[in-house]
C-alpha cells in the first residue's frame, strides 16, 4: 500500500506553506512522511505545489493546479502511483497527531480485506483514508476544489470501513498561527 501525503497548499491563513512549517523541529511534511512509512505504506508520495522542496526519501509529485485547492492533489497523487500499488492511504501534512498507529490501523483493515477505510474520531470520519485500486477513477472524479475524498466516503458509506483512531490519534490540523501553538505546545509534552 502506497501512502499519498498531500502537501501542496499555501497555508494562506498561516502565512506560510505548511509542509515547511516545523512542530517539535520537523518539518511537517517530513513528519508527515515518517508517519506514513512507520506506519506500513511503501512506497510514500509526496504532493507538492506552493513549496518547492526537497524531501528526502519519497517521490514527489508536483501539482501545478495547487491553488485549485486539495481536489487537484488528490488527483494528482493518483496518476502518479505506480502499477505496482494496490491501495493508497492519503494523509494531510497539516495534521501532525495523526500518529504511526492510525495509519497501521487502516493497513490492517486493508490486509484484512477492507477495499475502503476511514480513521473516524468520536464517530466522525476524518483523515487517513484508504482507497483500493478500484475506486481510484471515482475518487478522481468526485475531487474538486479544497475536497479531496470526502464526497466518496458519503456516497459510497457502505463500502467504506470505520476505523476508530481516538485512543492513538486526533485529526487537529494547523490552519492558524493559534492553530500551530497549541499544537505545538501539545506535541512538546511528555
Amino acid at each position: 500500500m502506497a501512502g499519498l501525503l498531500l502537501a501542496a497548499g499555501a497555508g494562506s491563513r498561516l502565512g506560510r506553506p505548511k509542509a515547511l512549517v516545523e512542530v517539535g523541529g520537523e518539518r511537517l511534511v517530513d513528519r508527515g512522511v515518517r508517519t506514513l512509512s512507520k506506519g506500513g505504506c511503501t512506497p510514500v508520495m509526496v504532493v507538492l505545489g506552493a513549496a518547492d522542496t526537497i524531501v528526502d526519501g519519497v517521490l514527489t509529485v508536483h501539482n501545478p493546479d495547487w491553488t485549485s485547492g486539495m481536489g487537484s492533489s488528490v488527483r494528482a497523487g493518483i496518476d502518479a502511483l505506480p502499477d505496482s500499488v494496490d491501495a493508497v492511504l492519503v494523509a494531510l501534512a497539516d495534521q501532525p497527531l495523526v500518529t504511526p498507529e492510525a495509519v497501521r490501523r487502516l493497513v490492517e483493515a486493508y490486509e484484512h480485506g477492507a477495499r475502503a477505510a476511514v480513521a473516524t474520531y468520536h464517530g466522525n470520519p476524518r483523515n487517513p483514508v484508504m482507497l483500493g485500486r478500484e475506486h481510484w477513477s471515482t475518487v478522481y472524479s468526485m475531487a474538486e476544489r479544497d475536497v479531496g475524498a470526502r464526497p466518496f466516503l458519503r456516497a459510497y458509506s457502505h463500502l467504506v470501513t470505520s476505523i476508530s483512531c481516538d485512543d492513538v490519534a486526533s485529526p487537529d490540523d494547523i490552519d492558524t498561527t493559534e492553530d500551530l501553538a497549541r499544537l505545538s505546545e501539545m506535541l512538546d509534552r511528555p
